[in-house]
């Protein structure tokens, strides 16, 4: 399994991969109104090929939340074939890891506790995502103390980790 950042003329097939795990109405999610307009954090989009097929994908997005950047994981996608296979699992860990390079402080995603918290996820109970999302599945990884309020869009021209390192 190759596993790099996704390139621009990999696109259509993730998206292709994204429709096949999630259906075409994801993009009505709420998670989606904040990455409308707003760059991928391109050093933290992955896709995994295997034969140049791909077969896994993770993209993330900046987000504020009050007033402090954080990377917005998802969607994360498995091809089913591959699913059971731990694909999503490394894809997670190496990003977590790249995040850590390039001074992403913290993470949150939208997803199962469960599965999340064995990559050091927890329940994020002062951070609220837009509705209708269930705040149960509001997880976070990184550095959250004394950071409460509601998950809004990127600001324009607001620092991102990657470019400074200060926060």
């Amino acid at each position: 399994m190759n596993l790099g950042e996704e390139r621009a003329e990999d696109w259509w097939e993730v998206e292709a991969l994204l429709d096949k795990c999630f259906a075409p109405g994801r993009t009505a999610l709420s998670s989606y109104r904040l990455r409308e307009g707003i760059e991928p954090v391109s050093r933290l989009c992955l896709v995994a090929r295997e034969d140049g097929i791909v077969a896994g994908a993770i993209r993330v997005w900046p987000v504020d939340v009050a007033g402090h950047p954080a990377a917005l994981v998802g969607p994360v996608a498995v091809h089913p074939t591959h699913q059971g296979e731990g694909l999503g699992g490394m894809m997670i860990r190496e990003v977590i890891r790249r995040a850590g390079e390039t001074g992403w402080r913290r993470m949150l995603l939208v997803g199962d506790a469960p599965y999340y918290g064995r990559f050091g996820f927890v329940r994020l109970d002062a951070v609220v995502m837009p509705p209708p999302t269930n705040p149960d599945r509001v997880l976070g990884v990184g550095d959250w103390r004394g950071i409460t309020g509601p998950v809004a869009r990127a600001s324009s021209g607001a620092a991102r980790p990657g470019r400074s390192r200060s926060m």
